[in-house]
């Protein structure tokens, strides 16, 4: 059997309802800050005096605190490359090095356990260098310091912070030079762009902007070697390091159709890209790996590893990639897996891996013309089922952990999030919940019935009234007996997420109404801090007599299209409806109606592998948690406002 779906990791998953709503976070720098509490003068107050102390420029301990972990404390607990704290100091035992690293970073362990070096620098104990925050700072300056030194390089807290860019990129713990000075490069871009940010602790720090001309020559001083000549089928932006490990196209059976990973094809030729998919993988990064050069398993375009970012890319970008468990989307895609658990969220899903991972998607977006929004740089959890039965069974990642809000600060297209149009019924709004300190109570982590860790969640729940003890809307496709929505983990179906867009339906007091999965769906957004803001866009509406409208997971062609000896393939309306009265944002008025024929192992290159056209259209739109697609026959197009 070929193209089966990613296999899990089982996850229990039960809870109490409850909305509270925050303000946004990410990535430029506010104009101003609210005044500072004593907790936030206290992290202020660190940073000023470990820069004092370990001659540091201040500006450059925490731009490079910024780019590790956006000044957040995970309060003692470890990120997947065992970092703790603001300044990411790593403390992976040695018999986890075996399999978290490569050969490559075998050699360089010791830059592993940078806590422990940070530990014999200061005089600190590691416990404390773990839970506390000021001194967490404090061996992050006495490291920059050290790297400095050895690279025979002035320091003091008067220094140029341009004179500093040898001993940041050491800071990376890269294995080669084109990672480490990606990282660095990172660092002086944060650097000239300043930050304002309220962390997952609730500390205001500012950190004015400064534009220095790095002095980029200290990088030869360090000790990292060059990076690795990238085989000549990477498709990766030269800032990245990326690596190619090829998934198999071969025959593993008698059978024409017993052969995997993925298929040849040739696009945009054979079909446009229209969108990136964001995975993650349920997994770590090696156990990914193994799975992608199985001939019998599915395949993705690329893998980001967690602690660093690094990539592999497995398929060819104008091949189509089996992983988005809709063919229709396959063929209009790209896939790449991000190494983590979505039930986890922070703890995998790290700064360096969200910064490597824009590069890398900003990159392809040039380069296949895909637009920098939501409804085309999307989470697998956005992906329909092509047909009723598959709906229930569509996969969640990257979850409710993934930050939208940063990731699109980091792609250069931030999620809209300010309006002169008033929030009322008939305009498209765009949701941004805020994510730090937006966190939603979500259930079923790790124990069954059980809230999960605090953390900040990309989303607004949505009632069926206006009123916080009002149960979930409903999802007839997650849950076809018609129960309720949940908080657990998995449960998407009563939920908008950070970037999606919706028509307003109703407005009562700070209550918004939208239209959502057929059905008028509720969120608190109130003036004072609001949750979704007006944005003028094309919406569908049924044409004039219908009093509903099917909606579909897929646009194949009209049966017409299809020449002989390659079978019809049936479009079948999914369980939801668009009344007459409802309207429905438009995410992509100008997709492809097509069908790549590719189901038999055709050798290289492929010689039997068709795209069928059609001449019916479709539009992409926003419906519920997840895209669909209307036929352009049955609504009419119009902008609301």
């Amino acid at each position: 059997m070929r193209r089966r779906p990613k296999i899990l990791a089982a996850l229990a998953v039960v809870a109490l309802p409850i909305s509270m709503t925050g303000v946004s976070s990410g990535g430029p720098p506010a104009a101003t800050a609210a005044t500072p509490g004593p907790a936030s003068a206290a992290a202020a107050e660190a940073f000023r005096s470990a820069a004092a102390k370990y001659g540091v420029p201040e500006s450059v301990l925490m731009a490079v605190s910024y780019a590790e972990t956006r000044w957040d404390d995970h309060q003692g607990k470890a990120s997947t490359s065992g970092g703790y704290g603001p300044m990411h100091l790593t403390a992976v035992a040695p018999s986890e090095l075996m399999e978290r690293s490569t050969g490559e970073q075998l050699a360089k362990g010791e830059s592993l356990r940078t806590l422990y070096t940070a530990s014999n620098l200061t005089g600190l104990d590691p416990v404390a260098l773990r839970n506390d925050t000021a001194a967490n700072i404090a061996g992050g300056a006495a490291l920059l310091a050290s790297y400095q030194r050895s690279l025979k390089l002035p320091v003091g807290a008067s220094t140029s912070a341009a004179s500093w860019y040898g001993a940041v990129s050491t800071y990376a713990g890269a294995s080669d030079r084109t990672s480490a000075a990606g990282f660095a490069d990172d660092v002086y871009a944060i650097l000239a762009r300043g930050a304002a940010r309220t962390t997952n602790t609730g500390q205001q720090l500012v950190m004015p902007a400064l534009k220095v001309t790095p002095d980029k020559a200290q990088l030869a001083k360090t000790a990292l070697p060059l990076a690795k000549k990238a085989a000549a089928a990477t498709q990766c932006p030269a800032q990245l390091a990326c690596e190619s490990l090829p998934a198999p196209y071969s025959q593993y059976g008698p059978g024409a159709g017993d052969y995997g990973n993925h298929d040849l094809a040739n696009r945009p030729k054979t079909g446009k890209i229209d969108y990136i998919v964001i995975h993650d993988t349920e997994g770590g990064w090696q156990g990914t790996l193994n799975l992608i050069q199985d001939p019998t398993y599915v395949s993705w375009q690329y893998t980001m590893r967690s602690s660093d970012g690094h990539v592999w890319q497995h398929v060819n970008a104008n091949d189509v990639a089996w992983h988005a468990g809709n063919w229709y989307v396959n063929m209009h895609s790209i896939g790449i897996e991000h190494e983590g658990f979505a039930a986890q969220g922070a703890t995998w899903y790290t700064e360096a891996l969200y910064r490597n991972s824009a590069k890398l998607v900003k990159y392809l977006a040039k380069q296949n013309n895909i637009p920098l929004d939501r409804a085309h740089i999307i989470g697998h959890d956005q992906v329909p089922g092509t047909v009723p039965s598959t709906v229930a069974g569509m996969h969640w990642d990257p979850g409710p952990y993934w930050d939208w809000e940063h990731y699109f600060d980091l792609l250069g297209a931030p999620i809209y999030g300010h309006s002169i149009f008033p929030v009322k019924a008939g305009t498209t709004v765009t949701i941004k919940p805020g994510f730090a300190s937006n966190q939603q109570v979500v259930t079923d982590c790790t124990t069954a019935g059980q809230p999960c860790a605090p953390q900040g969640t990309n989303f607004v729940y949505l009632r069926q009234a206006p009123d916080d003890a009002a149960p979930l809307v409903k999802d007839l496709g997650n849950r076809p007996n018609g129960a309720d929505s949940t908080t657990q983990v998995s449960d998407i179906g009563g939920r908008a997420a950070a970037g999606s867009q919706y028509v307003v339906a109703e407005r009562s007091g700070d209550w918004v109404a939208i239209w959502y999965l057929g059905a008028k769906a509720w969120f608190k957004s109130p003036a004072s801090a609001p949750d979704a803001f007006a944005k003028p866009g094309l919406v569908v509406k049924p044409k004039a007599g219908k009093t509903s409208v099917p909606v579909y997971g897929r646009a194949y062609p009209e049966q017409a299209a299809y020449p002989a000896g390659i079978p019809y393939q049936a479009v079948t309306p999914l369980q939801y409806s668009i009344s007459a009265g409802q309207a429905y944002p438009v995410g992509d008025a100008k997709i492809e109606t097509d069908y790549y024929r590719a189901t038999t192992f055709a050798g290289q290159p492929p010689t039997d592998h068709v795209q069928v056209l059609g001449k019916d259209r479709y539009y992409q739109i926003w419906f519920g948690h997840r895209m669909a697609y209307v036929r352009a026959a049955d609504v009419d197009l119009k902008l609301a406002y």
